[in-house]
C-alpha cells in the first residue's frame, strides 16, 4: 500500500471516529479505505 495524505473537515473525522468507536471499523484508515473503495465501485457502475 502507498501512503496518501488527505485533508478532511473536522466533522468528517468526528464521524469516522464515531464509526470506529462503535466498532464498525477497526481504525480510521480502514474506514477511509472502505469509503474510497465504495466510491470507486459506485462511480464505475454509474459511468458505464
Amino acid at each position: 500500500m502507498k501512503v496518501v495524505t488527505v485533508h478532511l473537515p473536522e466533522v468528517y473525522i468526528e464521524a469516522i471516529d464515531q464509526l470506529v468507536k462503535k466498532k464498525r471499523y477497526p481504525n480510521r484508515a480502514e474506514a477511509i479505505r472502505m469509503a474510497v473503495r465504495d466510491f470507486i465501485m459506485e462511480e464505475a457502475v454509474t459511468s458505464e
